[in-house]
C-alpha cells in the first residue's frame, strides 16, 4: 500500500532583533530581513525554500505587529502570498508554535506544520526539502519530527541530539538532547553519532497542542483565547494581547521537546546555519583564496580569515587576520572575528546609555518606508524620507514651522489641505505651518526626498 504524504504547511517565525549581528540587525530591522548574503533576506530564502507543491502548501508566517509591513513588503518583492499571524507582544517560541498549531489546525486539519525560523541559511534548498520528505511518514504516525544536521566541526554554539531506535522511513526516535557542550564534550558527541540540533520541526498540529497541554493545560487554552478574540490589523489577524499575556513565556524546546516521548530526529546534511555571529556568517559565504569575505566597496591587502562589509563608505582591510569589519550608515563593528558572539554586549551597553543601537542618525522603518536624520539643530533637522511603491503616509498637520521637501527620485501626489499636486524628480515644494498633508508614492519606484524642516528640532 503506497503511503500517502500529507501536505506540509510551513510556518516562518520572524521573531527576534539578532543583537548578535549588529550594526546590520537592529531593532528597526533584524536580521532577518536584512540582505546579508546576496540580494535577498534570510527570510525571503526561507519561503523560496518551501515552494514545491508537492510537499508545501500555503506559508503561514508569524511575526511581532511592529513588522508586519516590513513581511508584506519582502514577500510582496518575491511574488508569494502567505497567511500572516501577528503577536501583539513576544512571549518566546513555545506560545508563537502554539497559537500558529492552532491557526493552522483550524484552517487545514489534516496538514502537517513545519516549524521554520526566518533567520537560519540553507545553501543545498533541495537537501533540505528531501529531509523534509523524509520526516513526513513519521510526522504522521504521530512523531514530532526535528531535523538533526550532520556536524562539520565540533561546534559549542549549538545543542545536540543522539539518534536512538529506527522508526518511520528515516526518522529515528531521539535518545536525548543535550544542551550547548563544551570543545572536548563536542568532539565526544561527534564521535558517537550525535546531531546539531537545527530548532526546526515537523508535526501534526493535533499532537503538539495536546502534548503541550499536558504540561500547561492554562497556557494553551489563554492562546484559544488570544486566536479566537483575535482582532485585525489590515487585514491581519492580531491575538489578543490580554489573552497572549497569560501564556507562560517559554521556548518550544522547553515546553515540549525535552519532556515529550515521541520526539524523532531525521538526519540532514544542506548547508545548514544559524547565522549566530559574524563568524558563522562568514563561514558560510564565498570568500577568496585568502579566505577574506567581502560585501560593498571593500578592499583586503595582505590580510586573511576576515570578512567586512560596508553599506556606503570604502573600507580598506590592511595586514589583518580574522577581524570582522561592518559599516553601516551610522555605526562601525571592529571585531576580533573569535569573539563575535559576544556583540551583544555593545548593544546592551548603547540601550543601557539611551541610544538607539547607534548614532542619532539611524535609519527608522514605518510602515510606508522609512527616514533618517542627516543633520540636526536647535531649530532646524535635515532628514532622507524614502516612501515605498504603492504606500502612503498617514495624515499630519505640520506645526511650528516650515517643512522644505526636494525630490531625488520617483512620482508622488502630496494632498495639501484636500487639494493634490503631482511631484517628481528634481522638484521642491514648502509644506507650511498650519498645513495637513499626505504623500502618496504613484510611481514605479520608490519616492525618495530630502526634508528641511526650520523651527522645529524633532519630528515623526
Amino acid at each position: 500500500m503506497t503511503f500517502q504524504r500529507a501536505i506540509v504547511r510551513p510556518v516562518i517565525m520572524c521573531g527576534g532583533s539578532g543583537t548578535r549581528l549588529w550594526p546590520a540587525s537592529r531593532e528597526t530591522l533584524p536580521k532577518q530581513f536584512a540582505p546579508l548574503i546576496g540580494d535577498r533576506s534570510t527570510f525571503q530564502e526561507t519561503l523560496l525554500r518551501v515552494q514545491d507543491p508537492a510537499i508545501f502548501g500555503r506559508p503561514v508566517v508569524i511575526t511581532n505587529k511592529a513588522h508586519r509591513f516590513m513581511v508584506e513588503r519582502q514577500m510582496n518583492e518575491i511574488g508569494i502570498a502567505c497567511d500572516i499571524l501577528l503577536e501583539p507582544i513576544a512571549r518566546d517560541s513555545g506560545p508563537a508554535i502554539i497559537a500558529s498549531s492552532l491557526f493552522v489546525a483550524e484552517a487545514d486539519p489534516d496538514a502537517l506544520v513545519l516549524i521554520l525560523a526566518a533567520d537560519h541559511m540553507v545553501t543545498d534548498p533541495a537537501g533540505f526539502r528531501a529531509a523534509v520528505d523524509a520526516g513526513r511518514e513519521a510526522a504522521q504516525l504521530g512523531s514530532i519530527v526535528t531535523f538533526g544536521i550532520v556536524p562539520t566541526s565540533p561546534a559549542t554554539g549549538y545543542g545536540y541530539v543522539a539518534p536512538g531506535e529506527p522508526l518511520a522511513g528515516k526518522a529515528r526516535k531521539v535518545a536525548r538532547f543535550v544542551e550547548k557542550p563544551d570543545a572536548a564534550t563536542a568532539l565526544t558527541y561527534i564521535s558517537s553519532g550525535y546531531l546539531w540540533n537545527s530548532g526546526n520541526f515537523l508535526f501534526q498540529p493535533k499532537i503538539v497542542i495536546g502534548e503541550y497541554e499536558a504540561g500547561d493545560a492554562a497556557s494553551v487554552a489563554a492562546i484559544r483565547d488570544a486566536l479566537a478574540h483575535a482582532g485585525q490589523d489590515h487585514g491581519c489577524p492580531l491575538l489578543d494581547e490580554a489573552s497572549f499575556l497569560r501564556a507562560r513565556k517559554i521556548s518550544f524546546d522547553y515546553a515540549v521537546m525535552e519532556k515529550t516521548t515521541r520526539a524523532a530526529v531525521v538526519a540532514g546534511d544542506f548547508g545548514w546555519s544559524d547565522i549566530g555571529g559574524w563568524d558563522a556568517l562568514w563561514a558560510i559565504s564565498d570568500k577568496n583564496e585568502a579566505d577574506n569575505f567581502a560585501r560593498g566597496d571593500v578592499q583586503f591587502f595582505d590580510s586573511h580569515g576576515s570578512y567586512a562589509s560596508s553599506e556606503t563608505q570604502f573600507v580598506a582591510m590592511l595586514g589583518v587576520t580574522d577581524t570582522v569589519v561592518v559599516a553601516t550608515r551610522d555605526a562601525i563593528l571592529v571585531a576580533d572575528k573569535s569573539r563575535s558572539g559576544e556583540v551583544k554586549r555593545i548593544v546592551e551597553t548603547l540601550k543601557a546609555q539611551g541610544r538607539r543601537e547607534g548614532s542619532q542618525h539611524a535609519r527608522i522603518y514605518q510602515p510606508w518606508g522609512w527616514y533618517e536624520v542627516l543633520e540636526q539643530g536647535a531649530a532646524f533637522q535635515v532628514r532622507r524620507v524614502g516612501i515605498l511603491q504603492g504606500e502612503a503616509t498617514p495624515i499630519f498637520h505640520q506645526a511650528g514651522g516650515n517643512r522644505h521637501w526636494i525630490i531625488l527620485e520617483g512620482k508622488a501626489i502630496a494632498t495639501l489641505n484636500g487639494t493634490p499636486r503631482d511631484l517628481c524628480a528634481d522638484q521642491s515644494i514648502v509644506i507650511s505651518d498650519g498645513t495637513s498633508c499626505r504623500l502618496d508614492n504613484v510611481g514605479a519606484v520608490d519616492f525618495d526626498f530630502i526634508e528641511i524642516r526650520t523651527g522645529a528640532s524633532s519630528g515623526d
